[in-house]
């Protein structure tokens, strides 16, 4: 297992006396190349979930092993990339220096990486290399961040809600773009004897693991070989729910629907 948690519990401090419990007895276990999606109510504790993950935040309670180590093992040597709602570029870099710096200050990465121009190829921002981030849309800005994301070749993907600011037709362009890179694995020259599959779920050892958090029920669907349901606060796993619907997948199947309206249930039902 890449992921492994064990009765993970966090509590926050309150001004006033008390805590504020945001997840409750979480166990995980996800393998390498996964694509998991959280979901739950707002407020539920996804994001606090994905920051212990990263060995931001250490659990009140419980224990997390990354590839069998602490996670600042794995933060340690670059190997977590995170992507936000908020692109967070350097105002005063170009799209190119943005992306670049993340290999900058990983140079010892485990991975093949992959040259700047071939990342702006990938996610169609080849004409805009010497642009500025505030002559972009949010669009081309969060292109811009998940450029630099791959960039740092990282073995765990945390994506907390990246695209959530976004209108609903950019959004859903960009979590395509996100499925489409994902399940490429990114055209570098050692991999061209790697045979990829269409069907979930999709597990490689050189696989990126991703874990996505969304409100999203569609793009849920639409993305994951598996979705975490969390109750509300205190989040809790609620159900896991496989998705097994070959990619690329399209919204208008009745499998598809009917994954919806399962998930749709699970988290109206309280």
């Amino acid at each position: 297992m890449l992921v492994t948690a064990r009765s993970l519990t966090h509590e926050y401090p309150q001004r006033k006396k008390g805590t504020l419990q945001a997840i409750d007895g979480i166990d995980l276990d996800i393998r390498p190349g996964e694509f998991v999606a959280l979901i739950g109510p707002s407020g539920c504790g996804k994001s606090t979930l994905l920051r212990i993950l990263s060995g931001l935040l250490e659990p009140t309670e419980g224990s997390v092993k990354l590839n069998g180590q602490p996670p600042g093992e794995m933060v340690a040597v670059k190997r977590i990339a995170w992507l936000v709602q908020n692109p967070a570029l350097l105002p005063w870099k170009t799209v190119r220096e943005n992306i670049a710096l993340a290999q900058r200050i990983n140079p010892q990465n485990h991975r093949p990486l992959h040259p700047v121009d071939n990342l702006l190829t990938l996610v169609n921002l080849g004409d805009f290399a010497e642009a500025y981030p505030f002559t972009l849309s949010g669009g081309m800005q969060q292109r811009v961040a998940l450029a630099r994301t791959l960039a740092l070749g990282a073995d765990l993907w945390l994506m907390d809600e990246p695209f959530a600011a976004l209108d609903e037709l950019t959004r859903e362009q960009l979590t395509r773009e996100v499925l489409r890179l994902w399940s490429r694995e990114l055209p570098i020259a050692n991999r061209d004897d790697v045979r990829l599959e269409r069907h979930s779920p999709r597990s490689t050892p050189s696989s990126a693991t991703v874990i996505w958090v969304t409100h999203h029920i569609y793009e849920a669907v639409r993305l994951a070989d598996r979705v975490l349901v969390m109750t509300a606060r205190p989040g809790r796993i609620a159900a896991e729910i496989p998705i097994k619907l070959p990619r690329p997948r399209d919204d208008r199947q009745p499998e598809f629907q009917a994954a919806v309206a399962d998930l749709r249930a699970l988290l109206t039902s309280g």
